[in-house]
């Protein structure tokens, strides 16, 4: 099977621990071939069918020069076997408009992974909105007395962006509410932007849980991203430390009971990002970790995927 990545530069790949290079071994490892492209590459015209320039590539297992070009070429996406899209947030128009594409090209034959209406049907952050009994007290709004009245309430509150990824642009505000004035003006921008606080969960301290579902399944082990120093997050891309621990009984009773309605909805991988027993984000777009529960834990979730996009092909 001829499979493509709708993915950022491969110059830009950290392979050592990039889930999208760990898709690619593996899928190379069972005799797949793989091609990459950028949403920027996407184009279709009238009378014609949604194309891509895209990159034929062959993985060569050196760390250093870890890919060799071998052709570039124009190609309708409905000639692969599968398409896989795993660009990195943010969520920008420009984002928006490739999912539109991807959507003609299914149109067209193609098989796209995740799908793209259910990549724009579930925005990380709002995702969480739907299924109430599994996240903490939570407010969406653009109203900074709303935002005032939930600190009052809950005293020790975190706000974010929602269109921020890795934790940027995350604030934590505790109950003397230092700086929530300025922090309300810098993420809303006068009434202009859309804000999501949540009260903040203590167990934070033991790591932000990274529980991926593949195929409707959790996989067995999940990533806790500890926070390190002074720092409330957990994120690796702001120097969380990352710590590989099987499911405790809740996240695999959240994984079992969200991951078949996602699945169904067209999200072969999802990324739930759990603090103690409570949902804080729903990931759809890039989901990461594969390879650091790989290596601390022996569980192979790149194979796991593949497994999961052979039998998605096949049955679709």
């Amino acid at each position: 099977m001829h499979i493509l990545f709708i993915a950022d530069p491969l110059e830009s790949f950290k392979i050592y621990k990039d889930s999208t290079f760990a898709m690619m071994r593996e899928l190379q490892l069972r005799g797949h071939a793989i091609a990459s492209a950028g949403p920027q590459d996407l184009s279709w015209q009238r009378g014609g069918q949604v194309t891509a320039q895209v990159r034929r590539i062959r993985l060569t297992g050196d760390d250093d020069a870890w890919f060799v070009e071998e052709g570039k070429e124009a190609v309708a996406l409905r000639e692969f076997g599968a398409v896989i899209m795993r660009k990195d947030p943010p969520f920008d128009s420009e984002y928006f408009y490739a999912t539109h594409l991807l959507e003609q090209a299914e149109r067209d034959g193609a098989k796209v992974f995740n799908k793209p209406r259910a990549l724009r049907d579930h925005p990380e952050k709002l995702a969480i909105l739907e299924f109430p009994d599994f996240i903490g007290p939570t407010i969406v709004t653009r109203r900074p007395d709303e935002i005032r009245r939930f600190h009052a309430e809950h005293r020790d509150i975190i706000l974010k962006p929602l269109d921020g990824m890795g934790g940027m642009g995350i604030f934590c505000v505790k109950e003397d509410g230092l700086n929530l004035g300025s922090i309300i003006e810098t993420l809303n921008d006068g009434g202009a932007n859309t804000v999501m606080v949540q009260r903040f969960l203590p167990e934070i301290a033991a790591g932000d849980k990274r529980v991926l579902v593949i195929g409707g399944k959790p996989v067995p082990f999940s990533l806790a991203r500890i926070p390190q120093g002074s720092e409330v997050r957990g994120n690796l891309a702001a120097g969380g430390k990352g710590v590989a621990r099987p499911l405790s009984p809740r996240d695999r009773e959240i994984g079992e009971t969200l991951g078949p309605i996602l699945k169904e909805r067209g999200l072969l991988l999802v990324g739930l990002d759990v603090i103690g027993d409570r949902v804080t984000e729903i990931n759809v777009t890039s989901p990461t970790c594969f390879q650091e529960i790989h290596q601390q834990a022996g569980c192979n979730v790149a194979a796991l995927f593949a497994d999961a996009l052979e039998e998605a092909v096949t049955s679709s």
